[in-house]
């Protein structure tokens, strides 16, 4: 059950935070969803103490610019706003790496009515990200596309390409244009039945949008090992030789598993980074062997659970995510025939 007061938030708050103390190397992700509950639970103050926690610590956190969004969207909600605008400057000024970070900075903007700035950020975030509106789009920088449609649609603005690509990948059963129109509230004045009907259906199509978002906080992961893990995990378990019979079998495998999940409609797929030695913390947690291949599986759905897992695809110009420094395109990216 999901936390509703904030009593409960506070509560899985902590429970994060001892999370994050018996596992250091995923400090990072857990805090961050430490910090969120106590955002929902009204603790703001010692919300933004968790990200300025993060922010100092040494070595860094992998991803300060998510980091400072979420402490200057924080801010800004509790009456900080002239230092929330700055630390948002400093994002701006940046080149666009991360799709989260810039998706909290321009939906700060918008909540707080800022809609030219909003746009102008989600299309920094998008045209950086996205090398054209005909390529693979990955997950997280979808949400992107959406946020800018509707920021756009409240502008007034006519259509680009960009938007055009929004609505192909919206799923919902009522299109963008409707849920994104600036008008549709005035419906909610309105003693016509059939008006308050129509809206009525429109609100559930995006309420099951937000529950479908909700129900998937972090990626479906598949299980990557790197060359010299893998043979350290061999050398030790060779029962799972099966599992892997070369390593370039299981890189091929791996891409061929997430294409086969994607084309299936499976979305927020992720490839997490195995480790010998936490592979076996984690079979002893379970209390099981690690050489039981049906630990894997459930190995990468932990990994990813705590925030380890990279998105996939990555766009056909990024590093490939076998690690072989070759653009994805020119690597797993191409389907071998």
């Amino acid at each position: 059950m999901r936390p509703d007061t904030p009593a409960d938030h506070i509560t899985e708050a902590e429970r994060l935070l001892r999370t994050a103390a018996q596992y250091p190397e995923d400090r990072e992700p857990l805090l961050l969803r430490a910090a969120a509950h106590l955002e929902l639970a009204g603790a703001r103050t010692r919300a933004t103490t968790l990200y300025d926690d993060l922010l100092a610590a040494t070595p860094p956190p992998e991803n300060p610019q998510l980091v400072k969004a979420l402490k200057a969207a924080n801010l800004w909600e509790y009456g900080h706003e002239a230092e929330a605008r700055v630390i948002i400057d400093g994002i701006r000024a940046t080149p666009p790496s991360d799709a989260a970070a810039w998706e909290i900075v321009a939906e700060t903007l918008e909540a707080h009515d800022e809609l030219e700035s909003s746009e102008a950020a989600f299309s920094t975030a998008v045209t950086a990200l996205i090398p054209s509106p005909d390529d693979e789009v990955p997950y997280p920088s979808q949400s992107l596309l959406m946020g800018r449609h509707r920021v756009r649609r409240l502008l007034g603005m006519r259509h680009d390409d960009w938007d055009v690509l929004a609505d192909r990948l919206h799923t919902g059963s009522v299109p963008l244009d409707e849920l994104h129109d600036p008008k549709r509230l005035w419906s909610l004045g309105s003693s016509d039945p059939a008006e308050l009907q129509a809206e009525i259906t429109r609100l559930r199509s995006e309420l099951g949008s937000y529950r479908t978002a909700l129900s998937r906080p972090f990626p479906v992961a598949v299980l990557l090992w790197p060359a010299d893990e893998l043979t350290e995990l061999l050398a030790a378990y060779p029962e799972l030789e099966a599992e892997y019979p070369t390593h370039e079998a299981h890189l091929t495998d791996l891409e061929a598993s997430l294409r086969e999940l994607a084309s299936a409609g499976t979305p927020n797929l992720g490839i997490v980074q195995g480790t010998v030695p936490s592979y076996e913390a984690f079979a002893a947690s379970e209390s099981t062997s690690p050489s039981n291949a049906a630990l894997l599986p459930q190995y990468a759905t932990t990994l990813a659970a705590r925030g380890r897992a990279t998105p996939w695809p990555p766009s056909r110009t990024a590093t490939c995510w076998c690690g072989s420094g070759t653009a994805y395109g020119e690597c797993h990216g191409t389907p071998k025939i």
